[in-house]
C-alpha cells in the first residue's frame, strides 16, 4: 500500500514563505521554497543576496525547512506554481541542500534562474526543468508531476497536481478562477474536472481571500478601472504616476497600452520592473510599445525623472515600484523629495495595487500617502483587483476537483477558519476529511 504524507514546511501559520513536501512512500516533492515578504522589511527589489539562511530562518523570513530531516525520504523534485517572491524567493537559500532538480513554468523557471544567479551566500547548483502549463515530469514509474494553467496576478502561474498509485494530490496556491483575462488563457477547468473524475486523494488550497465574500472579480475589470482612471478625465495636462506590482504583467500591459492612447510614453521605473518586464518581453509572452523606456539602475532613474521635468510631464507616464510605501522605493523617494520629479498641486498618483494588510505596510503606505497630499496629488486608491480566490471560487474549486481531503494553506488562522468554514458548508468534516495543519507537522493521508 502507498503511504501518502503532507507535511507543512512554511506558510500554514502565516502569509509568505510558503514550502509544503509531499510524501509518496519514500519519495518527496517540495512545492514551492517562498519569502516571508514582511520580515524583511522589503518590497520587489528586495536584496537578501549576502544574507545566510540561517539568519533568515531565524528571523521567519524563510521556511525552517530543518524538519525535513526528519521525514524518512528523498527528494526527488522542488516544484514552483508560479515567480511570486513568496513562492520562489528561498529558492537560493535552501534549493541546494536537496539533490533535486528545479521545475517551473517557462517564466516562472526564468524568474528563479535570476534569483539564482544573484546569490552571493551559495552556490545553487540544482538543474532547472521548464514544463509548460499542461505538461508533465515523470518522476518515477508511479509518481509524476502535472502543471495545470491556471490564472493569478503574474502570468504562467499552475495548479500542481502530483499523481500517485492512490490517485492525485492538487496544490492550488495561488489562483484565481478569471474566464476573462486580459493576459494567457483562463484555467484548465476541462483537466480540473477530469482530475476529479480521476480521483483527487487530497486538495492543498490557499486560504488568502477566503474571508472575502462572493467572487474574485476579473482582470478585465482592473483594466477597466484603470483605463477610467488614467483616460476618463478632463484634466489630461497634469502630471501622472502610477504604481502596481512590477510581476504584475498583464496589468503593466494595459497601463503601457493606455499610455500610448493618451500619447505618453510609458516608461518603467525600478530594478524589479526592469526583471519581470524583460523577462516577459524576451520570453514572448508580452509586446512593448514602441517608445517604452525601462531603468533598473538607481542613476539612470535619476536622470529619467530629470528628462521628464524638463520635457514635460504630460508627455510621459511613470510606472513604478513603491505601492506599499516601501522606504528606497521609487513613489517613497519621489514623495520624499529626493528625486528630480517634482509632485505639484493637482499631479495624479495611482495606485493599482491594494495595501498588504500587516501593520508594517499600512504604517509605510500611510506615511506615503500623508507625504503626497501634502505636496498636493491627487490620490486614486485600489484601483485594482485582487489576484486570489474569494470564498465562492473556493466553493467552485471544491465542487469542481470533489477532493477526498482538503487542507487549507498560505494563510493566518482566520483565514484558514473562513476556508474551513466553507469546506464544512460543502460537506467536509473537521479532523477527518479537513485538516488544519501548522508549520512542523504532518498530515497522513490513511486509506
Amino acid at each position: 500500500m502507498t503511504e501518502l504524507g503532507i507535511v507543512a514546511v512554511g506558510g500554514y501559520n502565516e502569509m509568505g514563505r510558503n514550502m509544503t513536501a509531499i510524501r509518496v512512500d519514500d519519495k518527496i516533492i517540495i512545492i514551492d521554497m517562498g519569502l516571508r515578504l514582511d520580515r524583511v522589511q522589503i518590497h520587489e527589489d528586495v536584496e537578501i543576496d549576502k544574507m545566510h539562511s540561517l539568519e533568515l530562518i531565524e528571523m521567519g523570513a524563510i521556511p525552517d525547512d530543518t524538519i525535513m530531516k526528519e521525514i524518512d525520504g528523498n527528494v526527488c523534485a522542488i516544484v514552483c506554481t508560479h515567480g511570486h517572491l513568496d513562492h520562489i524567493g528561498a529558492i537560493s537559500k535552501l534549493a541546494h541542500r536537496y539533490a533535486a532538480p528545479i521545475i517551473g513554468t517557462p517564466y516562472t523557471s526564468a524568474l528563479i534562474q535570476h534569483q539564482i544567479d544573484s546569490e552571493r551566500k551559495f552556490g545553487v547548483k540544482n538543474r532547472i526543468i521548464s514544463v509548460k502549463a499542461g505538461g508533465t515530469y515523470q518522476v518515477n514509474d508511479d509518481v509524476s508531476i502535472e502543471m495545470i494553467r491556471t490564472q493569478h496576478s503574474i502570468i504562467d502561474a499552475v495548479f500542481v497536481a502530483v499523481h500517485t498509485p492512490r490517485g492525485a494530490i492538487l496544490y492550488a496556491c495561488d489562483f484565481k478562477l478569471d474566464r476573462t483575462p486580459t493576459l494567457g488563457e483562463p484555467p484548465a477547468f476541462d483537466r480540473l474536472r477530469e482530475l476529479g473524475k480521476e480521483g483527487v486523494v487530497a486538495m492543498i488550497a490557499e486560504s488568502t481571500n477566503a474571508t472575502r465574500a462572493g467572487k474574485t472579480p476579473s482582470e478585465r475589470i482592473a483594466h477597466d478601472m484603470v483605463r477610467d482612471v488614467l483616460l476618463g478625465t478632463e484634466e489630461s495636462d497634469v502630471g501622472m504616476i502610477i504604481t502596481t506590482f512590477a510581476s504584475h504583467i498583464a496589468r503593466l500591459n494595459s497601463i503601457m497600452q493606455f499610455a500610448t492612447e493618451m500619447k505618453r510614453t510609458p516608461i518603467l521605473l525600478g530594478r524589479s520592473m526592469d526583471r519581470y518586464v524583460n523577462t516577459a518581453r524576451e520570453l514572448g509572452y508580452i509586446e512593448l510599445p514602441k517608445k517604452t523606456e525601462i531603468y533598473g539602475n538607481r542613476k539612470d532613474i535619476d536622470r529619467a525623472f530629470k528628462k521628464i521635468m524638463e520635457k514635460g510631464k504630460d508627455k510621459y507616464l511613470p510606472i513604478v515600484t513603491g505601492h506599499q510605501g516601501e522606504p528606497g522605493a521609487i513613489l517613497s523617494r519621489v514623495a520624499n523629495g529626493d528625486t528630480a520629479y517634482k509632485i505639484e498641486s493637482g499631479d495624479k498618483v495611482i495606485f493599482s495595487a491594494n495595501t498588504i494588510p500587516t501593520p508594517m505596510t499600512q504604517a509605510n503606505r500611510y506615511a506615503l500617502e500623508t507625504k503626497l497630499k501634502m505636496k498636493g496629488a491627487r490620490l486614486y486608491d485600489n484601483v485594482h483587483v485582487s489576484g486570489h480566490a474569494y470564498r465562492e471560487d473556493h466553493w467552485e474549486l471544491i465542487r469542481l476537483v470533489n477532493p477526498e481531503n482538503v487542507i487549507p494553506a498560505h494563510g493566518n488562522i482566520d483565514m484558514h477558519s473562513a476556508y474551513i468554514e466553507m469546506a464544512e458548508d460543502a460537506g467536509y468534516e473537521l479532523g477527518h476529511t479537513l485538516h488544519l495543519l501548522r508549520n512542523g507537522e504532518e498530515l497522513y493521508i490513511e486509506d
